[in-house]
């Protein structure tokens, strides 16, 4: 081997480790709070359903995540619950472990069984980590006094969603393919809506990223319907035909290639502030699913 050539190649692997290291280190650095935050306010979009609407659909400022958004839909009359850190109207009374408890095997600390359109399923394969992070976030944030009604179900909610939660670790960042099904799975729930039933209450696995759901249109015509959309890689029905950059556009923008524009069921007003990494972990991602008609 040729002297230069061996050193460049020393260089190169030190320089190689040192970045690892360095990302490493920032992944490390960020604390609890900060990571409860990013997630709650992009990816996950929990204020999306837990903020009260205009009547366009958007966010009501100063009214985050303090409930009372109203959804008729198949379940029931479903009025979202206050999960601010008021102790009379939300969720101050919880610990971050209680909210943990709620948030991935669907009880409160009462024993009582929480109901759908939380997607539990999705929620138990949450992280440790990320799940003590959103919990943490949304035991921080400012206390709204904002007393909203309970929710009227027409289905019979199950005794609970499974077994107690064990413990679950995140994909790492560097598998793109799973670390980006992790965040359009568990963490952002994308395939929650973009999957269709096999039968009530029953998400279609063999068809993921199908789309076909009716969902309420947030930001449309009262009553309103929308069906979610095919984003399996299939060029004629699916996204096959769109480039990694009109997907990223219409999930941060809510602009599809063609210059129509989607309802505010996709919660593209949080999508707008995910970190670019995670967009192309996402868009990896997407791009490995079983092209579906």
């Amino acid at each position: 081997m040729h002297r230069g050539n061996g050193l460049r190649q020393v260089v190169a692997i030190f320089g190689g480790m040192v970045l690892a290291a360095a990302t490493m280190a920032a992944a490390s650095a960020e604390t609890l709070h900060e990571r409860g935050a990013y997630l709650v306010r992009t990816i996950a979009g929990c204020g999306n359903c837990h903020t009260p609407k205009d009547a366009n659909g958007h966010a009501i400022a100063g009214k985050e995540l303090s409930g009372g958004f109203v959804l008729d839909i198949p379940p029931g009359h479903i009025v979202v619950p206050n999960i601010t850190p008021d102790p009379e109207t939300g969720i101050g009374k919880w610990s971050v472990a209680q909210i943990v408890t709620a948030l991935r095997e669907g009880k409160r600390p009462d024993g009582k069984i929480l109901g759908p359109p939380m997607p539990f399923e999705w929620y138990r394969q949450l992280s440790d980590r990320d799940a003590t992070a959103i919990a943490t976030y949304v035991h921080s944030v400012p206390p709204i006094r904002h007393a909203v009604e309970r929710s009227q179900f027409k289905i019979p909610l199950p005794p609970s969603y499974g077994p107690p939660v064990g413990h679950v670790e995140a994909p790492p960042p560097a598998d793109k393919i799973a670390y980006g099904g992790y965040l359009a799975g568990p963490v952002g729930h994308c395939m929650e809506c973009h999957t269709p039933f096999a039968k009530p209450g029953a998400i279609d696995m063999s068809r993921l990223g199908a789309g076909g759901q009716e969902l309420p249109a947030i930001g449309g015509e009262p009553g309103a319907l929308v069906v979610s959309r095919n984003i399996t890689p299939d060029p004629d029905s699916g996204i096959g035909k769109w480039s990694d950059a009109d997907i990223k556009h219409t999930i941060t923008t809510g602009i599809r290639p063609d210059g129509t524009k989607l309802v505010r069921t996709m919660a593209f007003d949080w999508y707008a502030k995910i970190a670019p990494a995670d967009l192309d972990a996402i868009i990896v991602y997407l791009r490995s699913l079983k092209p579906l008609k």
